[in-house]
């Protein structure tokens, strides 16, 4: 498995956006998003995604040239349009325009309708912390998880991102309400590995840690069993409806590819809000008593949500981003 510069991966990246009609500004923007992400070790939603991304493009579900387009505005809350635009520059552009907002009404929200797969959520949670500001922020998905107790797919595994800023190191979760999202059970299959828990089920209905067997019944496992399936639901109504998009159910009906979502974006101006000291107080006396913990096992630390991606990321920028040889082939060929 090679090691790409992060340098390298982005400019493959841009090459092929631009080889592909897209300009180069925002070939750019899309190009370093990508490289981030896989740069914090999240090769799912990154480099072995890509490839997907250009898919799409061709099929003429992402238009490379759109450009988000401001639908309606009240006070801190603003509702937009991504014109199926490239959709983790929609994501980017749609969280600058919320921290906008928070900088001038200490809140801000801005709901987006008709966009693409936004890749990494985490990239908007870490962008908005990056302004002093909480993010969250989440998106909906094609039906893609059964709700609880059912076996057909009706609701979406819909990620969702919380950020809270932090100098020595941003506090971000970022979780589908399934217990393993499609790209993490893919890049473990290209890997020949098990789940380190149950994510699905197999044919035979039973609970399974082998994401082969769990992609052929699509029977992910929503997180906390039915809570994880009601928080599914929620959110994909409060997008919906608040973006004027589209919902799960009629994103299924565009067909079996998953684009036209609908996502929406908080951010919060933490630092004006809080102040700094209080702030940082606060969140550390917070971190250093949960480091503190009795350990399960004395050579694993207790993280802090993102500690992991941190460094993983300062290793990567150091020693290349390690990318799958079949994958960085397939990039090399677009």
């Amino acid at each position: 498995m090679p090691r790409i510069p992060f340098d390298e991966l982005k400019a493959e990246f841009k090459r092929v956006l631009i080889k592909n009609g897209c300009d180069e500004a925002t070939a750019d923007l899309s190009a370093r998003l990508m490289s981030e992400t896989s740069c914090d070790g999240v090769y799912s939603h990154g480099v072995n995604r890509f490839p997907r991304v250009i898919e799409y493009v061709e099929k003429g579900y992402i238009d490379v040239k759109a450009k988000p387009s401001r639908v309606q505005g009240m006070g801190a809350f603003e509702r937009w349009d991504g014109n199926l635009g490239l959709g983790n520059v929609n994501a980017k552009l749609s969280m600058d325009r919320a921290i906008d907002l928070a900088k001038e009404f200490g809140i801000g929200c801005v709901a987006l309708a008709n966009t693409n797969h936004w890749l990494r959520g985490g990239s908007y949670g870490w962008q908005a912390a990056d302004a002093g500001c909480i993010g969250i922020c989440w998106t909906n998905t094609q039906p893609n998880m059964p709700a609880w107790g059912a076996r057909d797919r009706r609701i979406g595994n819909n990620p969702f991102i919380m950020a809270v800023p932090r100098k020595e190191g941003h506090v971000v979760v970022d979780i589908a309400m399934a217990q393993f999202s499609y790209g993490q059970m893919e890049a473990s299959a290209m890997r020949n590995e098990m789940m380190p828990v149950p994510g699905g089920y197999d044919e035979q209905g039973n609970m399974s840690c082998d994401p082969k067997e769990i992609a052929k019944t699509w029977r992910v496992l929503p997180i906390g069993y039915w809570k994880g399936s009601s928080m599914s639901i929620v959110m994909d109504l409060i997008a919906a409806v608040l973006s004027g998009g589209r919902s799960t159910m009629k994103v299924g009906e565009l067909g079996s590819d998953e684009y036209g979502l609908s996502q929406m974006f908080i951010a919060m101006d933490a630092t004006r809000i809080a102040g700094e000291d209080y702030l940082a107080s606060a969140i550390n006396e917070v971190i250093e008593n949960i480091q503190g913990s009795e350990r399960v096992d004395p050579n694993q630390p207790v993280l802090y949500p993102g500690e992991k991606e941190l460094a993983i990321r300062n290793a990567n920028l150091a020693h290349g981003i390690p990318v799958e040889d079949a994958v960085w082939a397939k990039i090399k060929a677009l």
